[in-house]
C-alpha cells in the first residue's frame, strides 16, 4: 500500500516524508529530524528532474536520501554547533566560582580550618586560617565543595 502510493505520488512521495519530518521536528525539538527532513526534500527536488530516468530507481533513491541525511546532518551540526559566542554572564551555572572575590562576614568562627559563612541566600562551607565570628573574609577560590577564604585586613 505504501510502495503503491509512494509510485503513484511519483516524487512528491520525498516532499511528503520531509514535510512530515520537518513537522516532527516541531513537535519534539531536538535538531536532528530537521536534517533528515531537508535530505528528503533534497532527494525530491533531485526526483522533480529526473524521475523518469530509468537510472532513478527507489533503490538509488534510498541510497542518495541515506547518504544526503549523513552529509546534511553533519554539515547542519558542524554549522550551528558552535559555541564560540561570548555570554554576558559567563559564570551564569557556575556559581561557585562566581563567588569568588566576594566578601563576606564569617558566620561560625574558622576552627581547625574549617567554618561558615553566608552569601545572598545560601551557607557555604569554607576553608581557611583559623579566624573568630564575625569576621571579615574574601572568597579566594572555589574548590567544587567549598570555598576557601581569607582575611580582609
Amino acid at each position: 500500500m505504501i510502495a503503491d502510493l509512494a509510485r503513484n505520488l511519483g516524487p512528491w512521495s520525498w516532499w511528503i516524508v520531509g514535510l512530515l519530518l520537518l513537522a516532527a521536528e516541531l513537535a519534539a525539538p531536538g535538531v536532528f529530524l530537521i536534517w533528515i527532513g531537508v535530505a528528503a526534500l533534497v532527494v525530491g527536488a533531485i526526483s522533480l528532474l529526473i524521475w523518469d530516468l530509468p537510472v532513478w530507481s527507489w533503490q538509488l533513491q534510498l541510497l542518495v536520501f541515506a547518504v544526503l541525511s549523513v552529509v546534511i546532518t553533519l554539515a547542519g551540526r558542524r554549522y550551528f554547533g558552535r559555541h564560540d559566542a561570548e555570554s554576558d554572564q559567563p559564570l551564569l551555572n557556575r556559581r561557585g566560582e562566581s563567588l569568588v572575590g566576594r566578601t563576606a562576614v564569617l558566620a561560625e568562627p574558622i576552627s581547625n580550618g574549617r567554618g561558615r559563612i553566608r552569601l545572598d541566600d545560601t551557607w557555604w562551607s569554607v576553608s581557611g586560617p583559623d579566624l573568630p565570628a564575625g569576621m571579615k573574609v574574601r572568597v579566594a577560590e572555589w574548590t567544587g565543595s567549598e570555598l576557601i577564604v581569607e582575611p580582609v585586613a
